[in-house]
């Protein structure tokens, strides 16, 4: 499990997010694009379906028993669900529409943009603004800002108070697919959380 320990550079940074998000939304199956080989959603959440198109991915996720056995050292449940899709998630992933309570968006692209349809009404996004798909979750009518994830010194937690004082560019530039695309990378703003959680309203 060399990728693993590769990825979880920071001993259960990623772990921690997913378990500042589990406390603050309802839901338990998730859908996380672009994923490598971070397995720390399963740590955390019952049900999680993984997809990527490296090609490391594949025999990664084949190793079930090692993975299971990372999974429950950290505390997650010997339960677990998990499921890998090998693919590019801009594809047809033939899953089911509006089936999923939580879509993770982390340093993938434009994840919620291609991936908003598998995630129920009342479902979240939970989107790291890096790579502009904050931005355009921001714009999306399908979706209202519902939290914000500050991160200090390695620990999490997400706010829900004065979100108005979020998602103000600054520089006065209408944000737009068209810009974001071309960009490929976030918008400045004069506030700067870790993540962004926002709810599908539509």
């Amino acid at each position: 499990m060399e990728l693993w320990h590769k990825q979880d550079l920071h001993s259960g940074d990623r772990k921690r997010l997913f378990l500042a998000v589990r406390a603050a939304v309802d839901g338990s199956t998730v859908l996380y694009p672009g994923s490598y080989v971070d397995i720390s959603a399963s740590m955390v959440f019952p049900s999680v379906t993984y997809v990527d198109i490296d090609k490391r991915t594949p025999g990664f996720f084949s190793d079930t028993d090692t993975i299971a056995n990372i999974i429950v050292a950290e505390g997650g449940s010997p339960e677990t669900e998990l499921t890998f899709i090998d693919g590019d998630y801009t594809a047809d992933l033939g899953l089911k529409q509006d089936s999923f309570d939580v879509l993770v968006s982390l340093y993938a692209g434009f994840v919620s943009e291609a991936c908003t349809e598998y995630l129920r009404v009342g479902g979240v996004l939970l989107v790291a603004p890096s790579h502009g798909d904050a931005a355009m979750a921001s714009i999306d009518p399908r979706y209202t800002l519902s939290g914000v994830v500050i991160s200090r010194a390695g620990d999490y937690r997400v706010r829900t108070d004065s979100l108005d004082s979020y998602l103000h560019p600054k520089k006065e530039t209408p944000i737009t697919r068209e810009l974001l695309h071309e960009r490929g990378r976030g918008i400045p703003y004069t506030k700067s959380p870790f993540a962004y959680l926002f709810t599908r309203t539509s």
